[in-house]
């Protein structure tokens, strides 16, 4: 494969990267590796999801307050993260500052967008911007000021506040491997952590 790799960069092509299902057994290892992370990451919040933003797997904290009151249409497989966070029938009527926190989703999905050129991606974006609350960024000035954007949702014992953390492979020469990310939620303050941690 080096050699290969070294041809195409002295012809001005990209190194041909293998992509293997994450069902495949070779990538047994990842997908253990993913579990651990995610469940290691409990009481908060944690997932991982693919280029397209679609769920591969979650902790239970995640499942449990990031799905309640979602319409089951919108768990079906495959799972989208997006579209169950902003969907009118999924999180949104529970994101206190759904605008705020559509916003900032979209300007991510953008960068990415902007990156790949991915066909998919674009149609992703269309649909989100279609949901009520749901726009691109006016501006950003108000945003660049904040330390990080926190995802505010109501709940039973009053609203939760977590600010987020993406982490990825940095050393992946596998294409599945490389476009997959892990969110993790933390508590943004005192009173969420109390209500999430034991």
């Amino acid at each position: 494969m080096r050699d290969r790799n070294a041809l195409l960069l002295a012809a001005g092509y990209a190194p041909a990267y293998r992509q293997t299902p994450l069902d495949a057994e070779e990538m047994q290892p990842v997908r253990r590796a993913l579990d651990r992370i995610v469940h290691g990451h409990e009481p908060f919040p944690a997932l991982v999801v693919d280029r397209r933003w679609d769920l591969v797997t979650a902790n239970r904290s995640a499942l449990s307050i990031l799905t309640e009151g979602v319409s089951g249409d919108l768990l079906a497989g495959p799972v989208n993260a997006l579209r169950v966070t902003l969907h009118p029938d999924g999180l949104a009527p529970r994101i206190v500052n759904l605008t705020e926190w559509a916003e900032h989703l979209l300007d991510r999905l953008d960068r990415q967008i902007a990156a790949s050129g991915d066909a998919g991606l674009v149609a992703l974006a269309e649909e989100l911007c279609s949901y009520p609350g749901v726009r691109r960024a006016r501006a950003a000035s108000n945003l660049a000021e904040r330390l990080f954007v926190p995802l505010v949702l109501s709940s039973g014992a009053g609203e939760l506040r977590f600010f987020g953390t993406v982490a990825t492979f940095g050393t992946a020469l596998d294409v599945t491997v490389a476009e997959l990310a892990i969110e993790s939620f933390f508590p943004a303050d005192a009173s969420t952590a109390a209500v999430i941690s034991p």
